[in-house]
């Protein structure tokens, strides 16, 4: 048995250092490529449900009801909450890496199993309800894992841009997804093309599981737990690989190390006391951030079809191609201005992407109750209020990963996720009734404006309590408690942020 935290000798440690010095190689692209794609199944899991929605009505197929069909999706995401919370006490406790090759396993089973739905008796609805249930634990655990090992393994001067790109590609999955389900339910029959459609993310993740392989886990997580000789193997195992691209690595800089002494291990109940007592304004802030993106994007993604149908008299066999050129504005906001998140900082891009989409919704809201707009126009707002948007969404996902301890990093975006979840179910249920039989554009314009306003809020949150990230060691953002504990026995802890915990 390993000996108890507080009688544990301390770890002089330069894993973090190593780490953020590192020059962009081949090796971090793998890695984001491999890790990343968890966001681009879960775009493409939800849209894939959402094509075939009408599809499982149809008597030829499951012959499902419509709050039947509802409740899939709605199971998925509740699938989703369940996932984040288990798998991310998980990874914080076993490690990245083991639980992002199982989080995976976990989706392909599920996702899998799903299109083995073969009848529509009791049972198998039953049976298709626990599929997609199990889809989303995987999907829901991969959040709380992937975002954990790509903020500890990435560069600190890179870490913004890469992350809220990752996130992004939420969208590539949704146009996959739109494409997929597109091509399956027009050229393939029915009862089978549904179920192919469901086969895509499952093939798409078994290539990745295979990449995912050869990655190493996160050496700052094995340091942090005592693993010092398994971190070394890591970090040499790394180093070797940027090596190998023909980089010359920087100079190690000795006053960079810290002083570790492993904690014990701290569940959701010591989370809360951690996260509330130490870091007040860190969890307002991230809990604002979550909210008011989860709360937008559900009502918006989730009733656009009833608006272009309803109000625009768009057919729904149509919806697809205005779907892509939504996904296509939410991707391009990421993967264009992620890399001012870096440069301008946190800050100001976070509540500046917030404010700036709430006002141009509210525009937006203004020009829909006139009666200016039609489906195109429509869906060209949509394009450039989601540019921005996107990328404040994203940002989200970076700041609540990156603004705790290692020690609970999983779990506290875990415990966010699920938060912004439950708060995000409400927009597709408020906006839906506001939009009724399309007859009053007026009721819905007053939910644009809500909708406009509790962006706008988050923004400002963020403005007086964002954190000045950029370029920064996770280190010196958030004092590992590891090192906290260390610091303890010299009376010099400070919460609400980071200090250097050792120099020699």
């Amino acid at each position: 048995m390993s000996a108890p935290a507080e009688t544990q000798s301390p770890i002089r440690s330069l894993i973090p250092a190593r780490i953020d010095r590192l020059p962009w190689s081949s090796f971090h692209t793998r890695m984001v490529v491999a890790l990343g794609v968890a966001w681009i199944l879960d775009g493409l899991e939800i849209t894939v449900a959402s094509a075939v929605a009408d599809t499982l009505s149809q008597p030829e197929t499951l012959g499902l009801s419509s709050a039947a069909v509802g409740l899939v999706a709605a199971v998925y995401l509740a699938g989703e909450v369940v996932g984040a919370l288990f798998f991310g006490r998980l990874s914080d406790k076993l490690g990245r890496r083991n639980l992002f090759m199982i989080t995976l396993g976990v989706y392909l089973l599920g996702s899998g199993l799903t299109a083995l739905t073969l009848g529509n008796g009791v049972g198998w609805i039953i049976f298709l309800y626990v599929t997609r249930f199990i889809a989303g634990m995987g999907i829901g655990g991969e959040y709380a894992a992937i975002n954990s090992a790509i903020d500890e393994l990435i560069p600190a001067r890179f870490r913004g841009r890469v992350d809220i790109a990752v996130n992004g590609t939420y969208w590539a999955g949704a146009i996959l997804g739109t494409i997929g389900t597109f091509v399956f339910l027009k050229v393939i029959d029915l009862s089978l093309g549904w179920r192919l459609a469901f086969l895509i993310g499952p093939v798409l993740g078994a290539v990745i599981l295979v990449v995912r392989r050869n990655l190493p886990e996160s050496p700052r997580w094995q340091v942090m737990n005592g693993r010092v000789e398994e971190a070394e193997r890591s970090i040499s195992y790394i180093e070797q690989e940027v090596e190998a691209t023909g980089a010359t690595l920087p100079p190690l800089d000795e006053s960079k190390a810290i002083e570790l002494r492993p904690t014990e291990k701290i569940g959701y109940v010591a989370l809360t006391r951690v996260l509330f007592r130490d870091y007040p304004s860190r969890s307002v802030l991230g809990a604002a951030l979550m909210i008011s993106q989860s709360f937008l994007y559900n009502a918006i993604f989730f009733t656009y079809t009833l608006v272009l149908g309803k109000f625009y008299g768009v057919p729904s066999g149509s919806t697809p191609l205005y779907l892509i050129a939504f996904a296509a504005g939410n991707l391009l906001g990421p993967l264009t201005i992620g890399h001012f998140f870096d440069t301008i900082g946190r800050k100001t891009m976070i509540a500046g992407t917030y404010i700036l989409s709430g006002v141009l919704l509210a525009i937006s809201a203004v020009l829909f109750n006139a009666g200016l707009l039609n489906a195109i126009t429509q869906t060209i707002a949509w394009c450039i209020i989601f540019y921005f948007a996107s990328a404040g969404a994203s940002s989200a996902y970076l700041t609540v990963s990156e603004i705790f301890p290692l020690e609970v990093r999983a779990k506290a975006i875990a415990v966010f996720f699920a938060i912004a979840q439950c708060f995000g179910a409400l927009g597709p249920v408020i906006y839906g009734a506001l939009i009724g039989d399309g007859s009053e554009p007026f009721r819905l314009f007053l939910g644009y404006l809500l909708g406009a306003a509790v962006m706008i809020g988050g923004g400002l949150v963020a403005w007086f309590l964002a954190v000045d990230a950029e370029g920064k060691s996770l280190e010196d953002i958030a004092t590992p408690l590891s090192a906290a504990a260390t610091r303890r026995r010299t009376g010099s802890v400070r919460a609400e942020g980071a200090t250097r915990p050792y120099a020699p």
